[in-house]
């Protein structure tokens, strides 16, 4: 009878630490969102009185392009402040994606161990750099290219004279879509390192993956075929990269068992 009132005290004190447990971390979950807000919002506060002039700067590689006396337009009441708005909302939370990143890295990391925080830190860098690049690369190099080709191909009579809304929905569309794109080479090694795929298996697929890259790119893109190249080449490219670097990668089970190996 004694033991039996004991082995119930123990469940329940068990339970109690479970249930504490399961409050701090709601707790601290809390507590990380919340400063992750007030970072985008710090930004957004710094960023919000440049709005129109970065939004101007977002505009410049289709400006340039642009018949002589042609202009954005307005075709809404509100959107000659909406847009601005929301592209300074969107560069806030783009320029915190570190700090965001640095946030859920101290949330996950003490529920991993030692080879997964090896893993996936690395894996945070550079798939944020990656994800960087594509977007630098969409502006410099792709958006010069596209709006080029489009105004040029204008039909004799038409003017030119894009939505500042639509505009703004379109490219942020591209930085997604290339940001993305960039991260070929983090997927490659996940699958690698995961042994999930293995690199003489993902060469053997390389035809395949090309066509699916070209196949992304006519989705992802404007229906144009330079803008569907300049996204379907680099995830080639990326991809490659990705192989060279996988060779260097162990699987997962690979590690563990040199680990085992050498303890022995």
């Amino acid at each position: 009878m004694a033991e039996g009132v004991v082995q119930d005290q123990d469940a329940d004190v068990e339970n109690e630490d479970k249930e504490q447990s399961f409050i701090s971390h709601l707790v601290e979950l809390r507590e990380r969102l919340l400063k992750s807000i007030v970072c985008i919002l710090a930004f957004f506060l710094m960023l919000f009185y440049f709005a129109n002039d970065i939004y101007s700067f977002l505009a410049q590689p289709l400006s340039k392009h642009l018949p002589e006396g042609a202009s954005m337009i307005a075709t809404e009441v509100a959107s000659p402040f909406l847009a601005p708005f929301k592209l300074t909302i969107m560069v806030a939370v783009t320029i915190s994606v570190p700090y965001l990143f640095h946030q859920g890295w101290a949330f996950i990391a003490p529920g991993l161990y030692r080879n997964e925080r090896r893993l996936v830190l690395p894996l945070l860098v550079s798939s944020t750099l990656l994800f960087y690049a594509g977007i630098l690369f969409a502006y410099f190099a792709v958006f010069p290219l596209v709006f080029g080709f489009f105004t040029e191909a204008a039909p004799e009579g038409v003017t030119v004279m894009t939505d500042i809304s639509r505009y703004l929905d379109f490219v942020l569309k591209l930085f997604l879509a290339f940001g993305l794109a960039f991260e070929v080479p983090v997927v490659v090694v996940l699958l690698v390192k995961l042994g999930m795929m293995s690199v003489e298996r993902l060469q053997a697929l390389r035809p395949y993956i090309i066509v699916s890259a070209f196949t992304i790119g006519m989705l992802l893109t404007p229906p144009d075929v330079i803008s569907q190249i300049l996204l379907a080449v680099p995830m080639w490219i990326l991809f490659e990269v990705g192989l060279l670097v996988a060779r260097r990668v162990k699987p997962e089970s690979q590690a563990e068992e040199d680990q085992d190996a050498t303890l022995s």
